[in-house]
């Protein structure tokens, strides 16, 4: 029969006393840590469905269970259990086989929208970003801001009401402004118009229109039209798209006689020799890179012309008010000029 051993005991204590402290230390135990953790996954999940949802019906499309799964990198099992949740917490509706967003679910939609293409706003005014990044950083930031901190982004931007992709951005009651045109793949030949929207899902779509570098705010003119391929120029620039693509950008129609917009080009169009006028700068440049460009002296009416071509034709020099400026083949594109 083993001895009491009041040292062991006293060693067995200490070791239980700072194990339940770990465990459950307030805020930082482990067991508050997962519980959060949990809590904060659960979030995210009832929010991407949400979103998803709301997508979906604007888009006037039926969601049912295998839709939303599909869509979403989730485990069908946490969709499951969260949908019971919002059902019972009346986000969301279930018809048959139908998921259909309440009042008080799409009223959150709207609010997970707004911090997301706020902080898409943010990324593309404020930082240096790529515009290639900025959906996925705004993913996961749509699950973080407060509703306070919301608002205060919203009034340090002064309110937008677009994002840089051209969708609207809900105000704090959940209002939308409308994107007035048509799909770039519905206009007829001869057709001018200007790029009023970008869709950014989805993604592989999305990556194709930044590889062929087309601008918001872009006047164009289609010029060719079919199954296989429409062919419009803009900004002095010929680009070719599959339907599919061109789907993905709005563009609002303009009277010809109203707004024709032929003669201004990139500033990356311009040869050794020639002479241009710049009249303006591209929306797709922005925040600290466009304000850079007009304290160099890229303001309208301003005389501009090649100095020297690098080897590679990349950068190149440009003459400005007596001033040699290098500029990148991709910052000189969303320079605007008139050759003389």
């Amino acid at each position: 029969m083993m001895q009491y051993n009041p040292l062991t005991a006293l060693l067995i204590f200490v070791v239980a006393a700072v194990l339940l402290f770990v465990i459950f230390r307030p805020v930082k135990g482990w067991y508050w840590l997962l519980r959060n953790n949990w809590q904060s996954n659960e979030k995210t999940v009832m929010e991407d469905i949400l979103k998803q949802l709301y997508r979906l019906e604007s888009y006037g499309s039926e969601a049912d269970i295998n839709a939303l799964t599909n869509s979403l990198k989730i485990k069908d099992s946490l969709i499951i259990d969260a949908l019971h949740k919002m059902s019972v917490n009346e986000l969301v509706k279930v018809e048959g086989d139908l998921l259909k967003l309440t009042k008080e679910g799409r009223q959150y939609a709207l609010k997970i929208i707004r911090v997301h293409r706020l902080w898409e706003k943010y990324l593309a005014e404020k930082t240096g970003f790529d515009k290639s990044e900025w959906h996925d950083r705004a993913e996961e930031m749509e699950h973080v801001l407060s509703h306070e901190e919301t608002n205060v982004l919203a009034d340090q931007l002064g309110n937008p009401m677009y994002d840089p992709h051209g969708d609207p951005i809900p105000n704090t009651f959940g209002d939308l402004q409308e994107i007035n045109g048509e799909p770039l793949s519905s206009l007829s030949v001869n057709s001018i118009g200007r790029i009023v929207h970008i869709e950014d899902e989805p993604d592989v779509i999305y990556r194709q229109i930044l590889a062929e570098n087309i601008h918001i705010g872009s006047v164009i003119r289609v010029e060719e039209k079919n199954n296989e391929r429409i062919v419009f120029y803009a900004e002095g620039e010929e680009f070719v798209l599959a339907p599919i693509v061109a789907a993905n950008i709005t563009v609002a129609e303009l009277k010809k006689d109203l707004e024709d917009e032929e003669n201004t080009v990139r500033l990356s169009s311009l040869r050794k020799g020639e002479l241009a006028k710049i009249v303006g700068i591209s929306k797709e440049c922005r925040g600290e890179n466009r304000r850079r460009l007009l304290d160099l002296g890229f303001v309208n009416g301003t005389e501009i012309k090649i100095d020297l071509n690098s080897p590679m034709k990349n950068p190149v020099a440009y003459g400005v008010k007596g001033t040699s400026i290098a500029l990148r083949n991709d910052q000189a594109s969303k320079i605007l000029i008139n050759k003389i």
